[in-house]
């Protein structure tokens, strides 16, 4: 028996954010394409530093990317600051960053020798710093979310969410309570669902996306260890346990 991880309240520490490590399982049609690793590190006071890892490969097609989020956490709010997203494989490479500054209110990018064209927001968000809002945001009870993120050409794109329900699931770790998240986007081409465990911390333990109801690849979560605070060891029901082969 392998032991991925302990089941945690809600809030560890109040005003902190739980520090993480979560492995992941990229699936297509139910076969094995790739891994994913999502960690969470504090790196200064009320500052985090959120990294994602990933690296696909299926049939022709590779992708390996690293995006890291630095961002202040105040408030149960998500600011962010410094974004950063390397991206090689099939098709072109990209390597760029994108900087918030909170204040004097203006958003730079590497691709550009000045402030991007933007109406600024303290409601802005990272590609990946929206994540953590959205779970914030479940710990209170809240069924809808809309965050502004900026691209690095300095176009605004809304990403929009709302609670569908709850589900038990199965994955690697065991079978697992979830909140049911879904993207709404413009139209009904494109579909994403998430799923976040209200046990673990509400981690997000799953996710699929789709294209005119066809699967394009789903998420599954492995393993998941907290790295701070450390948690005093569950008992019974309280750990989650994967049989290994």
């Amino acid at each position: 028996m392998l032991c991925v991880g302990a089941l945690l309240p809600t809030s560890l520490i109040a005003g902190e954010l739980t520090e993480y490590q979560a492995s992941y399982d990229i699936l297509r049609k139910g076969k094995n394409h790739g891994e994913a690793v999502r960690e969470l590190k504090k790196v200064g006071e009320q500052t985090y530093q959120l990294t994602y890892h990933s690296n696909i490969e299926w049939m022709i097609f590779s992708d390996k990317r690293e995006e890291t989020s630095v961002f202040t956490f105040l408030d149960n709010k998500v600011t962010p600051h410094h974004y950063n997203m390397v991206r090689t494989g099939t098709g072109p490479d990209k390597d760029y960053k994108i900087d918030f500054d909170t204040q004097n209110k203006v958003v730079t990018s590497s691709t550009s020798k000045y402030p991007l064209k933007c109406e600024w927001t303290d409601e802005f968000q990272d590609a990946i710093s929206y994540q953590v809002q959205v779970r914030e945001g479940l710990k209170k009870g809240e069924t809808y979310f809309s965050f502004p993120l900026i691209d690095k050409k300095g176009n605004r794109r809304d990403y929009n969410f709302e609670v569908v329900g709850k589900e038990m699931i199965s994955l690697p770790i065991g079978n697992v309570e979830a909140i049911k998240v879904k993207r709404l986007y413009d139209n009904d081409k494109r579909q994403a669902l998430a799923w976040f465990a209200p046990e673990m911390d509400y981690m997000l333990v799953r996710m699929w996306k789709g294209e005119k109801g066809m699967e394009q690849f789903e998420v599954q979560m492995n393993s998941f260890t907290v790295t701070q605070p450390v948690s005093t060891p569950a008992t019974g029901s309280g750990e989650v346990r994967s049989e290994a082969p």
